[in-house]
């Protein structure tokens, strides 16, 4: 009987314990998961603590003429009338202290449009001077006001799909400084972006995200999780969701040192309109993969060197056209004006070899 009663008694305590061990396990668990919530929701929340007093809204003024359909059947009526139109239409990014700002070249492609910036909530400061660049999507917008505080930069060469990313801008062009987060969904990309006012233009190299990109966002910066920007937000794809681009930061580093250098965009250009030919369409094609050219500047110094329009451009310096690591825009782009490249074509089944010398985009 004794016996019985002491198994019995063990049994109880073991099955106290058991219970004891589950319900430690979910605190843990809860504890865990809770401690994961607040890392993530504390990295956002200190990236826009950090980045917010930075990033500025772009707003344009403009006088446009309103047409009356009237005027015609009443001789005392005005053919046209004016009124001012003022709205958001950006946003952008200082990068010194002394007034240099960050923006894309198509958020202030309208030279017949007054521009300013709304730095934190209200402050507003008129831009004096804008510097397009000629090569990228990119322009410096510089206001008389010292003493703002500048982003940090950081290194797009290190980036990897996956990692966290949170982008701050003037959300359609009425929400200022919204923020989103997302992931680094791809590297690499090539985009063609624009509309049919302002335009099309290829851009490479691009970096694609799933945080909400709208318009309004252009210009604006896309931060890691330390606050440094690596990427400034040009596009949106209008065909698929969460689908976001931005031009990697170490590209609008070389603008801005050259920048710096020389008070303008001054930019060696090679002159050829291109389309990427990748190894699958090669294969397909029965063509060598590279850049094929599908149109050539008339007086450039790709005209001058002798290319033609259906050349295919598989080397440049003894380096081939890929993808990804040599894209011949950004290969030209790392490149002085007055240097020489030497590019080996591909024309009518034979390879060829051609010295271009490149020169200053006029």
């Amino acid at each position: 009987m004794k016996k019985i009663y002491k198994t019995g008694f063990l049994v109880i305590i073991i099955g106290v314990i058991f219970l004891l061990g589950i319900e430690i396990g979910k605190n843990l668990t809860a504890s865990r998961e809770k401690i994961v919530v607040t890392d993530e929701e504390s990295v956002v929340t200190a990236v826009v603590e950090k980045a917010t007093p930075s990033v500025v809204t772009v707003s344009m003024m403009k006088t446009q003429a309103i047409f009356n359909p009237f005027a015609n059947l009443f001789d005392n009526l005005d053919v046209a009338s004016t009124k001012n139109i003022e709205q958001d239409i950006g946003t952008g990014f200082i990068i010194s202290s002394d007034g240099l700002i960050v923006t894309n070249k198509h958020v202030v492609a309208d030279t017949g449009a007054k521009y300013k910036v709304i730095i934190g909530k209200d402050e507003e400061a008129e831009i004096v001077n804008i510097y397009r660049d000629p090569v990228n999507d990119l322009a410096i917008l510089k206001v008389n006001k010292t003493g703002l505080i500048p982003v940090e930069l950081g290194d797009s060469d290190k980036v990897k799909v996956g990692q966290t990313v949170i982008a701050i801008g003037t959300a359609l062009g009425e929400f200022r400084s919204t923020v989103t987060k997302g992931v680094i969904s791809g590297l690499g990309r090539g985009i063609v972006a624009g509309s049919g006012l302002l335009g099309m233009e290829k851009l490479d190299n691009i970096i694609q995200t799933d945080a909400a990109i709208n318009p309004g966002n252009s210009g604006g910066p896309l931060f890691d999780s330390q606050g440094r920007v690596i990427g400034v937000n040009v596009a949106v794809s209008q065909s698929g969701q969460s689908i976001g681009f931005a031009l990697p930061i170490n590209i609008v580093k070389e603008s801005i040192d050259v920048f710096g250098s020389t008070g303008e965009f001054e930019r060696p250009y090679l002159g050829i309109i291109y389309a990427t030919i990748t190894r699958e369409s090669a294969l397909l094609n029965k063509v060598p993969a590279g850049a094929y050219v599908q149109n050539v500047i008339v007086g450039s110094p790709a005209d001058k060197a002798g290319i033609k329009t259906g050349d295919i451009v598989v080397e440049i310096d003894g380096n081939k056209i890929t993808e990804k690591e040599i894209v011949l825009a950004t290969y030209v782009n790392k490149k002085k004006i007055g240097d020489s490249v030497v590019l080996k074509i591909w024309r009518d089944k034979k390879e060829l070899e051609f010295t271009v010398v490149l020169e200053k985009k006029g």
